[in-house]
């Protein structure tokens, strides 16, 4: 035995009642110690290094749970896949009789350091630029007012409104769906999401955890004065891997009918929150349904620039997607100003038309972007699947590379001053 390994470790654990799935912790690991599968999200002890980028970035604090635990006896990624809740505490007794005693809050040698910075030849990790403070102007965000612990603690909606916001096609059914909350408080800001809980339980008879859906509609409501929101949701009809599965949560809330009741958790999100301050720049970059947040703070500023109360600056959209048809919302941003926004479409399924991403976008706009990545009042949102993030950021490298802008200055800065924020899944 290697006597400078801890007999006890400060073992990371992620609480499965309270979790959302929202794969914000797995996308922010800087090493790939957080897996989960279709039930729950989990932390390997042996990789895991209590960096704790992980932690400030979690919307509902399920992430941030610790057991002392003999390193013999941790728990398994296997183990905690099967968990409906969080095992208790290892007293100071069962630690003994595991023939190891509690770790010091003094004695750093049960901790693993923090890992150092990335070192040449090592992979380009663009999480490590995504902010995970709000801009210092956004607005307060209220969160975890209602939630997953207990069904009394949830709320209900009811639905208002449900229209599809695509083409009619098997693979891209795309629903623009309203909520409302009555007389009950619900405060949500653009760039926050929420929690639908769905009916009924899972292959094992256990019920059904929250899925995440990021709201599509500014502060004031879906209908402005009234106490609603509304969500971008795309019927699952396949994984990632392209492997046929019927999302749960997304199929329920696709089939919703008007009059509908919906249980309802959260909000969540303190950090992918607009700017406020007059004359602040927003660069939106996203694909698909991660279309929502972007819709919401888009209608927010058209919303103000409307009643002559907000002196705006400026707004970019670059939105991805396979076809035209696929894009949520594509009428409704044809019809919007081209002094008011500035919106850059990259197809890459379009026939007879190369293939083209954000990222591509991005490059090509680089003589705009530059002077905004140099700009403190400029904030870039990103908010899609994980796929493109690295993508993404590494263009925005590029961008500020070809502006004469130090990279390695730059980057740090856009996470210190709360202006890349990064939501992908």
């Amino acid at each position: 035995m290697d006597m400078s390994e801890p007999q006890v470790i400060r073992q990371h654990l992620i609480d499965p009642e309270i979790c959302i799935r929202c794969n914000t912790c797995e996308a922010t690991c800087p090493v790939g110690a957080i897996t989960h599968d279709s039930r729950n999200y989990v932390v390997d002890a042996d990789k895991c290094n209590l960096c704790m980028a992980c932690v400030p970035p979690c919307p509902t604090g399920s992430i941030d749970n610790w057991r002392n635990m003999p390193r013999s006896l941790a728990y398994t990624v296997e183990a905690q896949l099967g968990w409906d809740t969080l095992p208790e505490e290892l007293s100071a007794e069962q630690l003994a009789e595991a023939g190891a005693t509690s770790p010091s809050e003094d004695a750093p040698g049960v901790l693993t350091t923090a890992p150092a910075g990335p070192g040449e030849g090592e992979r380009f990790n663009s999480a490590a630029y995504g902010a995970t403070l709000p801009p210092w102007s956004a607005a307060h965000a209220y969160t975890n007012l209602y939630g997953p612990k207990a069904p009394e603690k949830s709320i209900t909606a009811t639905v208002v409104g449900n229209v599809r916001v695509t083409e009619v096609g098997k693979d891209y059914d795309t629903h623009h769906v309203v909520l409302d909350f009555g007389h009950l408080p619900f405060p949500v800001l653009e760039g926050q999401s929420i929690g639908v809980v769905p009916p009924g339980t899972d292959a094992q008879g256990r019920p059904h955890h929250a899925r995440q859906y990021s709201i599509a509609s500014p502060r004031n409501g879906e209908r402005p004065g009234y106490n609603n929101l509304s969500l971008t949701i795309k019927r699952v009809l396949e994984d990632h891997q392209g492997q046929p599965v019927r999302g749960v949560a997304s199929n329920y809330m696709c089939d919703l009918q008007v009059g509908d009741k919906v249980q309802v958790i959260g909000p969540f999100g303190a950090s992918f929150l607009m700017p406020n301050h007059p004359r602040s720049n927003i660069v939106m970059i996203c694909t698909g349904t991660g279309s929502a947040p972007m819709r919401a703070m888009t209608e927010w500023r058209r919303r103000l620039r409307q009643s002559g109360k907000f002196e705006g600056g400026k707004l970019m959209l670059f939105f991805g997607a396979r076809t035209p048809e696929e894009l949520p919302y594509f009428g409704p941003l044809q019809n919007l100003p081209k002094d008011f926004i500035d919106i850059n479409f990259a197809f890459s399924r379009q026939p007879g038309a190369p293939k083209r991403y954000v990222q591509d976008l991005i490059r090509e706009r680089a003589a705009d972007l530059g002077p905004l990545l140099a700009d403190p009042d400029t904030y870039f949102f990103v908010c899609g699947l994980k796929a493109m993030e690295e993508g993404v950021v590494l263009a925005l490298r590029d961008v500020a590379q070809q502006a004469g802008l130090a990279w390695d200055s730059v980057g740090p800065s856009l996470r210190q001053g709360a202006r890349l924020h990064l939501e992908t899944y």
